[in-house]
């Protein structure tokens, strides 16, 4: 399926040869102490089993990751990365990975508190859902808490501001000529718009092309990431904003509507309209890391009642003057999304305390309050039961 631009989305030409790939100002003046030193600039568009490919000025070159702190896993060179490599040798060694702006990490699989980056300088974070199963509101909402940290991201490296630099998430609701009836595809976007307050959501379909051309609008400017499990059709997509079929799509399984992982590695792809995209492997799991400013913003309406409650300190489960079993009992707030809430809030607390002694030990003092709740109220039922 073919789609055209207006002319004003078209990216005017540049005469430095990295342009396309994102290289601007500021990233030429974080280069220029490397520049002295007779390295060269490049964009990392492919990693893989400690080599990358790296597009420079003078083409693609596969180069050497070693000298880039490999056992830190915060630090492994990624896609989407500018780098500093050697101007020329065999092989080419990548000598330093230049500040992140914006870094999406995720929690590794392990129970080490490690967090694995999944793609840096981004400006846009796609979050694309099948409409071809059933809607996993839980899911959209732990991506999207992600997506609005992805700026922390590279906080955390030491790098950045933080805030600076903020990528736009956009929920992409693939596959939606699955979806023919119009009010039926309606209530779906209201659906995950009530999730994601501020958040565009847009419905589109790689085979009849609804809602591509605002898609390509919106991807056609900065570096844009997809993300989403698979099956999520992120390659079909990708295949349809470049023209041609760059990346291998296999059907997704009509059951459920999983894939297979077709794609294998994160590859940074250069759009004919504008704009860089990185296109992912389908994630099986999406743990937390450090993302507590984007649960808060996910979560708003639940922040802002929790700031009613009678204690500062209220876990809102039985506690009276809780604003938000208030909202729970008047049904202006639904079970699903607090039992959401509650369980992403835990997960990242867990997660933070492993790395940081204060929360570790607030997490500590507040298992004992409750634990002497608890035990004060055991022994105020065996009284009344005497």
């Amino acid at each position: 399926m073919s789609f055209s631009f207006s002319p004003s989305a078209t990216v005017s030409s540049s005469s430095h040869p990295l342009t396309p790939y994102g290289w601007d100002d500021d990233w030429a003046a974080a280069f220029s102490p490397y520049a002295e030193q007779g390295l060269v600039p490049g964009r990392v568009v492919r990693v893989d089993r400690g080599r990358c490919d790296v597009i420079t000025a003078d083409g693609t070159v596969r180069a050497d990751t070693a000298f880039v702190v490999p056992r830190d896993p915060m630090r492994i060179v990624c896609t989407g990365d500018w780098v500093a490599l050697d101007a020329d040798g065999d092989p080419r060694f990548v000598r330093t990975l230049l500040p992140r702006r914006t870094a999406f990490v995720r929690s590794t699989s392990s129970q080490r508190s490690e967090g694995q980056v999944l793609a840096t300088n981004i400006d846009h974070i796609a979050i694309c859902v099948s409409l071809a199963v059933e809607l996993d509101l839980g899911r959209v909402e732990r991506f999207l808490a992600l997506a609005l940290s992805s700026s922390e991201g590279a906080a955390l490296l030491g790098e950045g501001s933080g805030g600076e630099h903020r990528p736009q998430p956009i929920v992409v609701l693939t596959k939606a000529d699955l979806v023919p009836d119009a009010v039926t595809l309606s209530h779906l976007v209201q659906d995950i718009e009530a999730i994601a307050p501020g958040v565009q959501v847009l419905p589109v379909s790689s085979t009849t092309g609804e809602g591509l051309d605002v898609f390509g609008v919106v991807v056609s400017g900065g570096t844009s990431v997809l993300l989403g499990i698979s099956g999520a059709g992120k390659s079909t997509l990708a295949n349809t904003l470049l023209g041609q079929d760059v990346m291998e799509v296999r059907a997704a399984r009509d059951v459920d509507g999983k894939g297979r992982h077709t794609t294998t590695t994160r590859n940074l792809l250069v759009l004919p309209h504008g704009g860089v995209l990185i296109d992912t492997p389908g994630l099986r799991g999406v743990g937390l890391f450090d993302a507590g400013t984007g649960v808060g913003e996910v979560f708003s309406e639940v922040e802002e009642l929790a700031a009613d409650c009678r204690f500062h300190d209220c876990a809102h489960v039985a506690e009276p003057g809780c604003a938000v079993l208030g909202a729970l009992e008047d049904g202006t707030l639904s079970e699903r999304r607090l039992e959401s809430y509650r369980k992403l809030v835990r997960e990242n607390q867990r997660i933070v305390a492993k790395t940081d002694a204060r929360v570790r030990a607030e997490i500590l003092r507040d298992w004992k309050r409750k634990g002497a709740e608890g035990r004060a109220a055991m022994q105020a039922k065996r009284g009344r039961v005497r």
